[in-house]
């Protein structure tokens, strides 16, 4: 069975511990939801910088990433489908979902 790979974008950092606990409850239970399909959690990430070859820039350029998942599933519609009870689309952010190809 393929992985696909969650990369998520925006969202916006809990503004409390109470608001930091609430999130990570809701991450924890869609993750219950898929259950062995979750192969990594992911973990939120931080400032970014874009390495290409005319140099480096800041930021992560016009939608920057957020965090990631790694999920297993039978198609790319399949991981989709899970994708769409991602809590981060609640506060205005997106998932982009892509296969990790085999190599």
């Amino acid at each position: 069975m393929p992985n696909f790979v969650f990369a998520y974008h925006g969202g916006k950092p809990p503004e409390s511990p109470e608001e930091g606990a609430k999130v990570m409850a809701a991450w924890n239970a869609w993750f219950e939801t898929m259950g062995s399909a979750v192969v990594d959690g992911g973990a939120p990430v931080g400032a970014s910088k874009t390495v290409a070859a005319g140099g480096v820039t800041d930021g992560g350029g016009a939608n920057p990433l957020s965090g990631y998942s790694i999920v297993s599933a039978d198609t790319i519609d399949a991981a989709v489908d899970m994708a769409k009870g991602c809590p981060i689309l609640e506060g205005g952010g997106n998932v982009e979902v892509a296969e990790a190809m085999e190599m």
